[in-house]
């Protein structure tokens, strides 16, 4: 009993005769990896930023020139601008082109 006289919660124990399996195959496809995967193609990323009335709903499109776990860095080679973009408000992202796409990528960091 805790102090308000309730019945503290205890954590179930399995029964030892159960067999789990342990040794799943470990997956690195994370959307940063992906994106590393296809550095150099034309992407267009499409936004939502639920705050914004006026930059609700947006697209961006560019060139894909990094990527970690909360953005995406574009350019565009028309312009000469770059841009960061968060991956919170990332809703998805289309390609002109196949995607390159690897479960076991390991970045070299």
């Amino acid at each position: 009993m805790n102090y308000y006289n309730q019945p503290m919660y205890v954590k179930p124990t399995p029964p030892s005769n159960t067999n789990y399996q342990t040794n799943l195959p470990i997956e690195q496809s994370y959307i940063e990896n992906i994106l590393r995967l296809n550095k150099g193609k034309k992407i267009k990323v499409y936004q939502t930023f639920p705050d914004s009335n006026s930059w609700r709903d947006v697209e961006f499109t560019g060139i894909i020139e990094s990527s970690g776990r909360d953005h995406i860095i574009l350019s565009d080679p028309n312009t000469g601008m770059w841009q960061l973009l968060l991956m919170i408000y990332v809703d998805y992202i289309s390609f002109d082109e196949p995607i390159n796409y690897d479960p076991n990528f390991y970045p070299n960091n």
